[in-house]
């Protein structure tokens, strides 16, 4: 059977053909349709649908039901992409099992074809654990939100040799696990180059430099929907602006009696 969609294998494949793989995050049928129809390669559903759709100022309340309700939205709303969905904060921490069960109701009743999870080194069993059920696994190392109080807040990770050398080691062990790909999260670039280096699985950068083999940003702060956005992320129009305006401009033609008009009755 041949899929119209792309697959875990079509993007390691991206990286052997040194063809540079784009994603984004979506949480909704509309944006899934536009990224989908302006070929981006993945579309995931991350747990960030906690800080920008549902206002937390973290993303540890985000539960697997929310993550299900967003993926199957996003994979109605697409064709083409390889849809991926976040494993979230304590959906697979507690055990084997717990991820096994968890990633798989993201197969099942989510419809995505590859889930992520935010890896620290005493988790690489739970990933192979995962990986060997069949389920596709896209790793995330560095810095890693759901760890973020350890973490001491948002900071780069990998700035010392110390850690530059943990994170490669990480990577190469999320690679040797199963992981077709990892997500380097606020890394200095150099240490990003050594990693894409080092393993034969695409690494996809947020805040991580030009050099890895595709980039993903979140879709409010790529068009601007957002009021502030991290340094690493690039704001491709200003969308809030636009939309502010448009419902200023409907207010304002309510208030006026000009809305609605003949054409706008039946």
């Amino acid at each position: 059977m041949k899929f119209s969609r792309l697959l875990p294998m079509d993007i390691v494949k991206k990286k052997q053909a040194h063809h540079p793989i784009s994603a984004v995050t979506a949480y909704d049928v509309f944006t899934a349709q536009l990224a989908d129809d302006a070929h981006i390669d993945i579309l995931l559903v991350g747990d960030s649908c906690g800080n920008v759709v549902a206002g937390y100022s973290t993303t540890l309340p985000v539960t697997m039901d929310q993550i299900i309700y967003h993926s199957q939205a996003v994979v109605r709303g697409s064709r083409r992409a390889l849809v991926v969905a976040d494993m979230p904060f304590m959906s697979y921490q507690k055990s084997i099992t717990q991820a096994r069960k968890n990633a798989g109701r993201l197969m099942k009743e989510a419809g995505v074809a590859a889930v992520k999870m935010e890896i620290l080194p005493a988790q690489i069993d739970t990933l192979r654990a995962v990986v060997e059920m069949g389920i596709p696994v896209m790793a995330h190392i560095g810095f890693t939100p759901q760890t973020m109080f350890q973490l001491g807040g948002y900071k780069v990770q990998g700035k010392t040799d110390v850690d530059a050398t943990a994170l490669v080691d990480l990577a190469e062990k999320v690679a040797m696990a199963g992981a077709f790909s990892v997500v380097l999260e606020m890394v200095p670039p150099a240490v990003a180059g050594r990693i894409r280096a080092a393993v034969s699985i695409p690494t996809i950068g947020v805040g991580a430099g030009p050099d890895c083999d595709g980039q993903i940003l979140v879709f409010h702060d790529l068009v601007g929907l957002t009021e502030k956005s991290p340094k690493f992320a690039k704001r491709y129009t200003d969308l809030r602006s636009v939309i502010s305006g448009a419902l200023n401009r409907y207010r304002e033609d309510i208030e006026a009696g000009q809305f609605p008009g003949a054409e706008n009755s039946y």
